[in-house]
């Protein structure tokens, strides 16, 4: 009976590794080309993300789109409706599922240049008229509670959305840092993590009205203080409470550059679905992935189903990423060190899946 029980326990732990090294996502997060860049990145989408095993393509679009609902808006280098059909296509043809991407609240600035959104309508800025030339702050945010930024914002998702036909949908909302501020006359006082996760429930509402699925970034979730991990990637701004206030059905992006930090675990207890985020350390990625490996095969069921698998991310234009991975680019550059990254990683999930 021992024996028969010793064979039965190691059947069932071989069968939970095995289960552990099958992740449903093996995805890369990229800019959106420019429209001269179609050629190079439907060549990459076409042979290079077959190739490695990627299955998710997180496209960054932000306003860089020849929107015909909000055309103020429309940014330089912005892809045509063709162009982005075409890519859409391309990834659909291969099995891998787009994912569109607008960052919302942050990031409406970088450097000196304000982005479209806050330029057009100054009156959607959470610090208006605050910081000339955007010194003295990382990025700009839209204040959540302006009355009228969501109509605009929803205009934007759904266009990109429908011309992709695409299911899920990027938010970014990492790297929060202006919010609740007290120069804005509806934020002033308020409760961040209340301010973060209303925004993120708005957005995801919106979304499943059409049961499309939500996707962020993770760190404003994190307590920075508590888990020693700072303001960047993580949160000391107060937002890290929201972890506790969002719907369940939100993927979250937990993305860690210099170190694996063991916070995918965090999400998933907490009931969300969770993929991890490398950059461009090969040694981090492998890292992580062991950590999601092995943080999923010790779960309970419910719980290890939520730990989804992996995501590169890039931070770099998409064409020097794609002609670095050719070997048409330079060899020593951050789109560099993101392909050496990324290929370590797809090699590793292709070795074990």
């Amino acid at each position: 009976m021992k024996r028969a029980w010793s064979v039965l326990i190691g059947i069932y732990l071989a069968c939970a590794a095995l289960d552990a090294q099958t992740l449903a996502v093996k995805g890369i997060h990229l800019a959106a080309p420019k429209p001269d860049e179609i050629p190079l990145a439907l060549r990459f989408i076409n042979e290079a993300l077959p190739k490695e095993g990627v299955n998710t393509l997180i496209l960054e679009i932000n306003y860089r789109y020849q929107f015909t609902r909000r055309p103020e808006l429309v940014d330089d280098d912005a892809l045509s409706r063709a162009q982005l059909e075409q890519l859409a296509a391309a990834a659909k043809a291969k099995g891998i599922k787009l994912v569109p991407m607008i960052n919302m609240l942050g990031h409406q600035s970088w450097a000196k240049k304000t982005f479209k959104l806050l330029t057009v309508h100054p009156e959607f800025d959470e610090t208006p008229g605050l910081y000339p030339e955007n010194k003295a702050i990382y990025c700009r945010s839209y204040c959540p509670r302006h009355p009228g930024v969501h109509a605009v914002m929803f205009d934007l998702i759904d266009e990109v959305m429908d011309v992709t036909g695409a299911t899920d949908f990027h938010a970014g909302m990492d790297e929060v840092f202006l919010l609740g501020e007290d120069v804005c006359p509806r934020c002033k006082g308020a409760n961040k993590a209340n301010l973060f996760a209303g925004e993120v429930k708005k957005i995801r509402d919106h979304l499943a009205e059409k049961s499309r699925t939500l996707w962020i970034w993770g760190d404003r979730m994190i307590d920075g203080n508590v888990t020693g991990i700072g303001k960047w990637e993580a949160s000391t701004n107060g937002t890290a409470p929201a972890i506790h206030m969002l719907p369940k059905d939100v993927i979250i992006a937990d993305w860690h550059y210099d170190a694996a930090y063991p916070t995918a675990a965090l999400f998933a207890l907490n009931g969300y679905r969770v993929v991890s985020s490398p950059w461009r350390k090969p040694g981090v990625a492998l890292r992580q992935l062991d950590q999601m490996r092995m943080a999923k095969a010790a779960a309970a069921k419910d719980t290890g189903e939520r730990y989804l698998g992996m995501l590169q991310t890039t931070w770099t234009g998409f064409g020097p990423f794609a002609r670095a991975y050719f070997g048409e680019g330079e060899i020593l550059t951050p789109a560099a060190e993101a392909v050496l990254c990324f290929k370590e990683l797809f090699r590793e999930l292709r070795r074990t899946q």
